[in-house]
């Protein structure tokens, strides 16, 4: 699904911690040695309450795996290495790669509006395609309010098993969010919208002929080599292997299996994707290194805006197309993107050089926001130190 910056309610079990196992992927390191610390920061990680955990680091000098906690509640296995994910709001980065890459083929432009690449669809309610760009759909300084309340409005599990199979168009998506007055005039401010990105497909079909997905393949997926990122659109189950996803609706409530997806939100241009943490590794870095736009577009790449204070981000935090500068301890800083829905979230991060790129995995969420917080902390914390 979608990489949201307000908090759903998420899965964890009041679970005795020391239950879950640590697994290290190779040969105990030494306690010098990056191994030893990414299985450090696993293991915190999985101690804030999350059922499993999986990272993987890929750098100059090799790669780098840890897991901790087990793959599901019922058999206890242990997470797999390199299991099959969902990505969540991550798909976005490939949506805005693709984009960015139209613009340097002269396609379409980052200040075209609107209304003059969909004629009609954005307007009523106060809102109006014609001052609306481009640009700041991928950079969520639209204005375009949210269209999740409206196909999740009670966070419930029983919400969840009611309204999962339904699916809708991106249309009636675009719908739904334009309902709802504008959250700000465009280009005055920031705030994250899942809208945005259904529209950013809508585009691209519009410009190409060609759904956004068909040209994720055939721009990125093909081109690179990633035979296990996928984009199943309403097709609801992951191949094998991956860990179970759990979430909790309410705080001190039981832990729910929301492996399948909610398709209301689970199915396109913003968060649909499926992956591994191979992958997505080699994708960052391969944007990251230059590999996917020419020079013009890297730099509209980098072109961010701040987030704002209250945007649940690291201070210095910007946004760009598709992907987040935040800061660094070490110095500098790093681009990612984050995906998460019911029971899980994802992390991927690259230096902005793109040598060194890791992915984290959460397999539960709790729907204690001081529990969410801590949790939060713990996969800053691991990609701080992993990328320093």
């Amino acid at each position: 699904m979608i990489f949201r910056r307000f908090w759903l309610p998420t899965a964890l079990l009041a679970l005795t911690l020391s239950s879950l196992p640590s697994v290290a992927a190779s040969a105990a390191p030494r306690p010098s040695d990056t191994g030893w610390s990414l299985q450090r920061d696993a293991d915190a990680l999985r101690d804030t309450g999350v059922t499993g955990v999986a990272v993987r680091l890929d750098a100059p000098g090799g790669t780098v795996t840890a897991r901790s906690g087990v793959a599901d509640l019922v058999t206890r296995r242990p997470v797999p290495e390199d299991g099959h994910l969902r990505l969540g709001s991550t798909t976005k980065t490939f949506v805005a790669t693709v984009v960015l890459q139209l613009v340097g083929e002269k396609r379409i432009s980052l200040d075209q509006t609107v209304e003059q690449l969909l004629p009609g669809v954005v307007s009523g309610a106060g809102h109006d395609g014609r001052a609306i760009t481009l640009r700041d759909l991928l950079r969520h300084t639209s204005g375009l309010p949210e269209y999740i309340s409206d196909v999740f409005p009670e966070p419930t599990a029983r919400a969840y098993f009611d309204n999962r199979w339904r699916a809708y168009r991106p249309e009636q998506l675009v719908e739904l969010a334009l309902r709802h007055e504008p959250d700000f005039p465009a280009g005055t401010r920031w705030a994250y919208s899942n809208t945005n990105y259904v529209l950013a497909g809508m585009i691209i079909e519009k410009v190409t002929g060609r759904t956004w997905d068909q040209q994720v393949h055939e721009r990125i997926l093909r081109p690179l080599g990633l035979r296990r990122t996928a984009t199943p659109g309403t097709w609801p189950f992951l191949p094998g292997p991956h860990s179970s996803n759990y979430q909790q609706f309410t705080a001190n409530g039981p832990l729910v299996d929301t492996t399948l997806p909610y398709r209301p939100f689970d199915s396109g241009a913003d968060g649909s994707m499926t992956g591994s943490a191979r992958d997505l590794n080699r994708f960052l870095s391969a944007l990251a290194g230059g590999q996917l736009l020419a020079p013009a577009e890297m730099a509209a790449l980098r072109d961010t805006v701040p987030v704002g204070p209250d945007s649940g981000h690291p201070e210095g935090t910007r946004d760009g197309p598709g992907l987040f500068f935040t800061p660094l301890s070490c110095g500098g800083g790093y681009l990612g993107h984050g995906g998460n829905g019911f029971g899980y979230e994802v992390q991927a991060a690259t230096t902005t050089d793109g040598l060194r790129t890791v992915t984290v995995s959460a397999h539960s969420r709790s729907a204690d926001p001081r529990v969410a917080a801590r949790q939060e902390d713990a996969v800053r914390t691991l990609i701080d130190r992993a990328l320093c």
